[in-house]
């Protein structure tokens, strides 16, 4: 990447770009860059000539490529007559042997050209080179067309305000099949529920509730029977953090932590929050939270006449499934990429991702010490399932998101097939190259100091990012550098 050119003389670079420094070489080029007629720049506009600037306009902007070509007679005048037929206006060249073949030259070529020409310049170089680079040097940004039919989605932490009460089922309202629809004080105690969710705004104290006897009890019976399986069936990570969480959250078979202490304890681990909500969000909803490391959490409990069964997300799934392991840096990550890759992208897309997170996070498994164990939330807070995906019975597949994200979501009866991971690292990487697949006119990049997000669809957006990770790696060399005094004293 090529940092924007100055006013002075020649171009400023990110990184070192050498000029050709054989005599034999430069006069070669020379010669056929003089059998190419350039596009005339005007002389007038800020004295600059075709080596030390570009002209400015009000319709073009500038653009740096890079492309590699064969050493051979003829090769580079053929390149820069496509600049010419497209009427792309030729600023400064310089080119350097390849660092990939020996055989071939790159060309580095800063030019002026506005959008289109740019598009079409480059369909036509891809046909004739090899393009390595190309760089809007201007601040160049997306069309606006680009940018219309992209959905709305919340830019900082403050914006889940406007959609973390879009509540498409359950709440306070349960279907005729629940096994609390019936039961009137059950049904006062979940609107009760609701209506503190639908009041939280982003800042506040999440309220602490004194939970009745009886959701004790509820409690109880699923934290003592599932703790009977988790060391023959979860994973180490879930078994390290588990215990932390008993120390700082009093997770206890006679005590229902509090979501305002977990969400402390999360915040110093992984750098995620708990933010309560009244029952299911759609997908797009959900996954925007995790990509700000926002984990909407339920606060009811499930009805005590089925206590090893819920048909809906409750406090038992939330705390005992999905805590521990967002207490784990690595799967932390794991879950805000795939909230970051749902920002802005489409229906279909958000779907994929979210069948993904459903067959990793919330049923997920991973091979420990030669031996499948549990990751997912679904599985780890349910005794029965959990049983059955390891009992040797359960049909298991390698996890690949091109696969994972096309099978069928099973809500109420076990998974049809579940997916295994070697690692919480190798399931990021493969998401990470999956996110790549989704079409959207942008990226986005989660900045923690604000806790917002950054929309990448514009040069200046690139190079202040540039200029971030510059001043990290900075820091790593200086750490380096103190490291190595020390071990040589």
């Amino acid at each position: 990447m090529y940092a924007k050119k100055s006013d002075e003389q020649g171009p400023r670079r990110g990184r070192s770009f050498d000029s050709v420094n054989s005599a034999f070489e430069e006069k070669k080029l020379n010669n056929e860059m003089n059998k190419v007629s350039f596009s005339k720049i005007d002389e007038n506009q800020d004295n600059r000539s075709v080596c030390n600037g570009r002209p400015t306009s009000s319709e073009k902007g500038g653009a740096t490529i890079i492309f590699s070509q064969k050493n051979e007679i003829g090769g580079l005048v053929k390149a820069l007559k496509l600049f010419q037929e497209k009427h792309v206006n030729l600023v400064h060249i310089e080119s350097r042997k390849s660092k990939q073949r020996n055989s071939d030259f790159e060309i580095f070529v800063d030019c002026d050209t506005d959008h289109e020409q740019l598009k079409e310049l480059s369909q036509l170089l891809r046909k004739h080179t090899d393009i390595v680079e190309i760089m809007p040097s201007d601040n160049s940004t997306l069309p606006d067309d680009d940018m219309a039919d992209v959905p709305w989605f919340p830019k900082k932490i403050s914006d889940l305000d406007l959609c973390a009460n879009r509540v498409l089922m359950y709440g306070s309202d349960l279907d005729a099949d629940h096994p609390g629809f019936k039961d009137n004080t059950y049904r006062k105690r979940r609107k009760y529920f609701a209506d503190l969710a639908m009041c939280y705004k982003h800042g506040d104290a999440i309220a602490r509730i004194d939970f009745t006897a009886e959701e004790v009890c509820t409690w109880g019976v699923v934290f003592r029977e599932l703790n009977k399986l988790y060391p023959s069936h979860a994973c180490k990570e879930y078994l390290k953090n588990l215990p932390l969480l008993s120390k700082y959250c009093n997770y206890r078979e006679d005590n229902i932590p509090q979501l305002e202490d977990v969400s402390h304890f999360l915040k110093e681990r992984s750098g995620f929050i708990i933010r309560p909500v009244a029952g299911y969000l759609s997908s797009r909803d959900f996954l925007a939270g995790l990509a700000f490391r926002v984990f909407h959490c339920t606060q009811y409990v499930r009805h005590s006449s089925e206590p090893l069964y819920t048909p809906e997300p409750d406090t038992c799934h939330e705390l005992l499934g999905h805590v521990p392991l967002l207490a784990e840096p690595s799967f932390a990550q794991f879950s805000q990429e795939i909230g970051l890759a749902s920002l802005g992208a489409s229906d279909d897309a958000v779907q994929k991702l979210a069948t993904c997170y459903f067959f990793t996070v919330e049923f997920g498994l991973c091979k420990q010490d030669g031996r499948l164990r549990a990751y997912g939330a679904g599985l780890l807070s349910s005794i029965s399932e959990l049983k059955h995906a390891l009992s040797g019975k359960a049909h298991i597949l390698p996890f690949d998101p091109m696969v994972t994200c096309n099978q069928d979501c099973m809500i109420t009866s076990f998974q049809e097939v579940y997916f295994v991971s070697e690692s919480f690292e190798e399931a990021k990487n493969k998401m990470r190259e999956f996110a790549k697949t989704i079409r959207r006119p942008f990226t986005v990049c989660y900045n923690p100091y604000t806790q917002s997000v950054d929309v990448l669809k514009d040069t200046n957006s690139i190079k202040s990012m540039v200029k971030d990770i510059r001043h990290e790696l900075d820091i790593v060399e200086d750490a380096l550098n103190r490291l190595n005094k020390h071990l040589r004293v």
